[in-house]
């Protein structure tokens, strides 16, 4: 019998189709095997663009994902290396991101939880047994086979993926995402297949509750957090989560990498293999609210950082691949954001420019679009620098709770996405003005507003209100928002913020305040208000040069004062 042909030519063997997206240095496209009639997504690197250090990296994630074949894994099916261009060949991935099918399933409980971490660590011991850490878990690079409900979770993204040897210990480089990132890489210490167990730990802690373990809106401060295993389950959202979860959690989030549960004991722990006993079966509507928010924070995020690099050809690359067309997000290797991946190799190489390694092809539907996302941290559209140097994780502030795809240069319009994230930058710096109020801040309040700032406020009786002594008056003795802000329980929403953008250097923004508390009595009361603040950048900064506040709306209590607060 003849040996079989061996094609040496990709177009010998499949026939492209449409476009799926686009990175830096390659294009993915929808491809057909010829012999077996079945799709794939070719992924098609121009070779020419590469430094050889990338096409380094490009061989071995290509080596890695050559030899992982597991059902929870996104699968190479092929590589071929042409002249110009080098094809990846991989599963077609339909069912989109883990984390977005949750929050739009009718029910999601506990149990759920356990059974997508146990996919999860199912495809996380099959890298570590195969002597591969994946080093960058995280949501992400989780996702569906296919839209069929229960479809299998596939872990993808293979980039920043090394091999070690046994449980090889060493210094293999600072690489990873910033909020998922172990202990033992923050210290640059010896680090091995334990990384992984960490990142699933976040994970898991995320899936029970839609927000990360970990936070801060400084960097520093967030690795300080991580390093001495700073975290906590606060009530009242962990006080419906049963011990045994806690108990997982604890042991993968242990900063000592040497006691860290093992991926293999992992899914021998009660919670995962007897979860129809172990684990609650309780709806979480609280869980799938909290992770909508964080789901359109991470895609808000990711439209803006690739449009942004894009358009000012700063090339850095990202990886999965989605074919909504009007854009997905992207991930860029940079430490300010805690979405974002690093690399310390990628990093002085930044002018080179990096290989885009995309592993993963995920289709969306047309109109599969993320709705207006939570406020974002802010972005400076004047300089890539700023624009990287701006995006941090939020913590839980005054506009709801506690807080792309790895990938593809989008095609989103820049104009529109420059103008979202201007948006976005005028909510969180009203955030930050009011949350200054609540903290009585005046510091933070003069620093944020024009000194000469003009305002309505109804207790001037109608008057226009000029400079910052009315304000320093209410600060010093205690406005309504900061005696509700020194009490336990107190929750202060944003409703509806919308943004109008006046040029380049001006915004104006309105909104509704909803105040919300338990009185001396434990009676619940709930007040809102009306505010319009119009803000001017001057060098680089914005600052508050009007507002106006309407007079406030009481809804179950009868006036709002800080009189009624202490009835």
């Amino acid at each position: 019998m003849a040996a079989p042909l061996v094609c040496t030519r990709f177009s010998d063997n499949y026939e492209l189709k449409e476009e799926l997206g686009k990175g830096a240095f390659s294009v993915v496209r929808k491809c057909i095997q010829k012999h077996t009639g079945l799709e794939f997504a070719a992924k098609i690197i121009n070779t020419k663009k590469l430094s050889a250090r990338d096409f380094q990296k490009l061989e071995r994630e290509a080596r890695i994902c050559r030899k992982l074949q597991h059902p929870n894994i996104v699968r190479l099916h092929d590589s071929i290396q042409e002249e110009l261009f080098h094809y990846l060949v991989f599963d077609l991935v339909t069912g989109g991101e883990l984390f977005e099918d949750i929050v739009a399933r009718e029910f999601y409980s506990e149990a759920d939880a356990s059974h997508c971490i146990q996919q999860i660590l199912e495809s996380v011991n099959h890298c570590h047994t195969n002597g591969v850490v994946h080093r960058d878990l995280k949501p992400e690079n989780l996702l569906l086979a296919s839209k069929v409900k229960g479809a299998a979770v596939k872990l993808a993204d293979f980039g920043l993926a090394i091999e070690v040897q046994g449980e090889q210990q060493a210094w293999f480089g600072f690489a990873g995402t910033p909020g998922y990132l172990s202990p033992e890489v923050l210290k640059k210490e010896p680090y091995g297949k334990p990384v992984d167990i960490w990142a699933c730990g976040v994970i898991l802690y995320i899936l029970l509750v839609g927000y990360p373990p970990f936070w801060d809106e400084d960097q520093h401060r967030l690795y300080a957090q991580i390093k001495a295993g700073a975290y906590d389950y606060p009530s009242p959202e962990w006080d419906t989560v049963t011990p045994d979860a806690k108990n997982l959690i604890n042991q993968m989030l242990t900063v000592n990498p040497a006691k860290r549960v093992t991926a293999s004991d992992a899914l021998k722990h009660p919670w995962i293999c007897y979860r129809e006993k172990v684990a609650s079966a309780v709806h979480r509507q609280e869980t799938v609210d909290c992770l909508k928010k964080f789901n359109a924070r991470r895609k808000l995020k990711g439209a803006i950082l690739t449009t942004m690099l894009a358009t000012r050809n700063f090339s850095r690359s990202g990886r999965s691949i989605v074919t909504n067309k009007k854009g997905d997000g992207s991930q860029v290797k940079e430490s300010t954001e805690s979405n974002t991946t690093l690399e310390d190799d990628d990093v002085r190489e930044d002018k080179k420019g990096t290989v885009d390694r995309s592993s993963t092809v995920i289709a969306k539907d047309a109109e599969g679009n993320v709705g207006t996302p939570p406020p974002s941290p802010a972005l400076s559209s004047s300089s890539v620098g700023s624009v990287l140097g701006c995006f941090k994780s939020s913590s839980s502030t005054s506009f709801g709770s506690k807080t792309n795809k790895l990938s593809i240069i989008v095609t989103a319009n820049p104009q529109n996405v420059l103008a979202q994230a201007r948006k976005q930058e005028i909510v969180k710096i009203t955030e930050q003005l009011i949350e200054s109020i609540n903290n009585a801040d005046f510091e933070g309040y003069t620093k944020i507003c024009d000194p000469h700032m003009t305002a309505f406020e109804p207790e001037a009786l109608g008057n226009l209100l000029e400079g910052m002594e009315f304000h320093k008056f209410y600060f010093d003795h205690e406005s309504v928002l900061t005696v509700l802000g020194k009490n336990r329980g107190i929750n202060t929403t944003v409703l509806n913020p919308t943004v109008h953008l006046l040029g380049d250097d001006a915004a104006c923004i309105a909104y509704i305040i909803l105040v919300q508390y338990i009185d001396k009595q434990g009676v619940p009361r709930s007040h809102q208000y009306e505010e319009t603040r119009v803000w001017h950048r001057r060098d680089n900064k914005w600052q508050n040069v009007h507002s106006h506040r309407s007079a406030s709306v009481a809804s179950t209590s009868s006036a709002f004062s800080p009189s009624a607060i202490n009835k």
